[in-house]
């Protein structure tokens, strides 16, 4: 998610897990020209590396996985690789390094490491998956918001004809295999056909919990790992999930103080009125809704916009609203948005076990409304997760077994992961990490806000290795 802001001892659990052999000879790569996409990629060079589709099996059959590489054109600083994931899951990150390059990722970073990206299994290049779903399933996005008990269950009907098509696609027989535990695992393929003996590590919302599960089953083949803007360590659970709500509630007093600093708006004076303005219209926009902007997209397109720490657009979108006017729709992603969706559905629905009961949907959405009035109606309801396969193995825990290797950084009030998750990740890693805590708002510190204390902590940690204590940074004008 984080992305889409550029232009986010070994344990374990369960007999079923199988940790590809650190010997395993490497494949020849063969780099050349990144395929062709909606972003330049002019420093990039890229490859393919075949990777078993299910590791219990790994004679059986394989898929692809595409790895892109800006190289370091300084051989006495190098340090060895620096593999990078922009969040999602169901994004790609094959152009990622670049991204990182434009948005001034220090010379310093650039000459210690290669940096890889990649587009993660059934991702994009890397042998997508499809859900067949259509554009009216497209448009009912992740956030429907429900108003009441009856819109569960009719939300309900839509969940189960999604995960019915997910189940009867063409790329079915994937499904079980879209794992963050398996990703992790292709991670560590990449590591060895790279000729690594370890890997650092840069990944940032969802790629927060993909770091800790790399580096929980690989702690000896992992070098330093940065984790930026953190889920809790259930990943992208259902607390996940109604932390959404708690986001929004922790973030939008930033929006709402910025939108009562600029009347030119016409969104109110005071951050009171700004949200009653939220809630008068969303509430309008239920009713009659403006070009195909509902409430529930006007709640998500509010939720979407405060992961920026620039909330001028955000401000704009309200006050088009306010006089009639649709905002412009952004651009789909590169990697398509059936292709982002199916492979999201996959990955969550795959990773945890979900309620099956509507009634504890319908219980969950009355209390999150209340608790968390801006969203929580929305992020608590049921989805196709509630009808989806078993997961075909237990979830990677996550422990303080391992090296003192972990860097995570996280903004105080970010939307798409709370601060609360993040303190409950640095709790499950115990002494193997630390944490710098920012005061700020948006998703994405590192290099994504202003702040020097924390950018400067991250990057001397990547160079030199010098991990700081725990630390709380203040706020930067």
């Amino acid at each position: 998610m984080r992305k889409a802001l550029l232009a986010a001892a070994i344990a374990v659990v369960g007999a079923t897990t199988v940790v590809p052999p650190a010997s395993a000879a490497p494949n020849a790569l063969n780099w050349g020209p990144c395929p062709a996409g909606a972003f330049p990629t002019p420093d990039l060079q890229c490859t393919t590396v075949k990777v078993p589709l299910d590791y219990r099996d790994p004679g059986g059959k394989t898929i692809d996985v595409a790895v892109s590489r800006l190289p370091s054109k300084n051989p006495e600083k190098r340090r060895g690789v620096l593999l990078t994931n922009p969040g999602g899951p169901g994004g790609g990150g094959l152009d990622y390094p670049q991204l990182l390059k434009l948005v001034k990722l220090p010379q310093d970073v650039l000459d210690t490491y290669d940096i890889i990206g990649f587009d993660p299994r059934g991702v994009a290049h890397s042998t997508p998956v499809t859900c067949d779903l259509t554009p009216e399933q497209i448009a009912v996005g992740n956030l429907p918001y429900a108003h009441g008990p009856a819109d569960v269950v009719k939300q309900a009907a839509l969940a189960k004809q999604e995960a019915k098509q997910c189940a009867e696609a063409e790329t079915a027989s994937m499904l079980p295999h879209l794992t963050t535990a398996n990703t992790a695992r292709d991670m560590d393929r990449i590591r060895t056909v790279l000729g690594e003996p370890k890997l650092s590590f840069l990944g940032a919302s969802y790629g927060t919990y993909l770091g800790a599960v790399y580096t929980t089953l690989f702690p000896e083949r992992s070098d330093r790992i940065v984790l930026d803007s953190n889920l809790g360590p259930g990943g992208y659970d259902i607390a996940a999930m109604r932390g959404f709500g708690r986001g929004m509630e922790d973030r939008f007093p930033d929006f709402a103080k910025f939108a009562a600093a600029h009347p030119e708006y016409g969104l109110g004076t005071t951050p009171a009125q700004v949200t009653a303005k939220f809630h008068e219209l969303a509430a309008r926009l239920d009713r009659t809704p403006i070009e195909g902007i509902t409430g529930t997209v006007f709640r998500g397109l509010t939720f979407s916009g405060l992961y920026s720490t620039d909330l001028t657009q955000l401000a704009k979108d309200w006050q088009g609203l306010e006089e009639g006017r649709a905002p412009k729709p952004p651009a789909d992603p590169p990697t398509g948005v059936e292709n982002l969706l199916a492979s999201r559905f996959a990955v969550i629905c795959g990773d945890s076990a979900w309620p099956r009961s509507i009634a504890s949907y319908q219980v969950d959405v009355a209390v999150d409304r209340i608790r968390y009035p801006l969203l929580g109606a929305a992020s608590a309801n049921i989805g196709a997760c509630a009808y989806w396969a078993p997961p075909a193995e237990p979830p990677v825990k996550i422990t303080g077994r391992g090296p003192a290797n972990v860097l995570m950084v996280q903004n105080e009030r970010d939307p798409g992961t709370p601060l609360s998750g993040a303190r409950k990740l640095r709790a499950a890693f115990g002494e193997r990490a630390r944490m710098v805590t920012i005061d700020q708002g948006g998703h994405g510190a590192y290099l994504f806000g202003p702040n020097h204390c924390g950018n400067t902590l991250v990057t001397e940690f990547l160079v030199t290795g010098k991990r700081p204590a725990d630390t709380y940074c203040a706020a930067e004008s």
